[in-house]
């Protein structure tokens, strides 16, 4: 088994990004509710185009991650964490802040996201207003790392991406004295709960009237840092 490299992220991993994420989360069967009316093609080239936008918005606070294969140079894994307002700015995690770039390379950017096509289907909309109810008491309570993205591509899991891309920003958590936040859904809890995180409260809803299995699970998990001091 290779060991992944765990490097930054830049906006030419737009398209790598946009099958990496879009395919692994292709596989849960309420995520992709939204997306019935799409195929995953569809998706990913839509998405590709707004990728190099999303890797440039606030990047004082946000700090993405990939693995590569070192054998392919391939991206195989990817993980986007935040920073709490306390602890944002360009000398916090330096090594995972996406590079800025010139003015016209930022307009052109602009312009491409504006040309994809995002229509997700609002219908099971309603079962995020109790998770970002839940969520927001939790953050509000102290400042988090929060863990805001991970996705590994579905021929790349099983071979320890998550854990090693979860691994890094468990040890910067560490270096800064946080507790890390990650809204966990069922794919990822055992990952998580290896890991060390702790189930704070979890909400399991009924989306079957939505299409969905019928037992739509979240997990509010938290990782305490290991303190550094005496």
């Amino acid at each position: 088994m290779p060991t992944y490299t765990i490097a930054p992220c830049s906006v030419a991993d737009g398209a790598a990004l946009s099958r990496n994420n879009i395919s692994a989360f292709w596989r849960d069967p309420n995520w992709v509710l939204s997306w019935r009316h799409k195929t995953l093609e569809q998706h990913v080239a839509e998405v590709a185009k707004r990728y190099p936008r999303n890797l440039l918005r606030d990047r004082a606070a946000q700090r993405h991650q990939k693995a590569v294969d070192p054998a392919t140079g391939r991206l195989a894994g990817y993980a986007r964490w935040v920073l709490p307002p306390s602890h944002a700015g360009f000398a916090t995690w330096p090594e995972a802040v996406v590079p800025a770039v010139t003015e016209a390379e930022e307009a052109e950017i602009e312009r491409v996201a504006a040309t994809a096509v995002w229509d997700p289907n609002p219908e099971s909309d309603v079962l995020v207003e109790p998770i970002s109810k839940i969520k927001k008491e939790i953050l509000g309570r102290k400042p988090y790392l929060r863990l805001d993205y991970l996705a590994v591509h579905p021929e790349n899991q099983g071979k320890g991406i998550a854990t090693a891309l979860v691994e890094s920003g468990m040890e910067q958590a560490d270096m800064l004295g946080l507790d890390i936040f990650v809204l966990a859904f069922q794919a990822g809890r055992g990952v998580y709960k290896r890991l060390g995180f702790r189930i704070e409260q979890e909400l399991v809803q009924d989306d079957s009237m939505y299409g969905g299995t019928g037992e739509y699970a979240v997990y509010f998990m938290i990782y305490e840092h290991k303190s550094s001091g005496p």
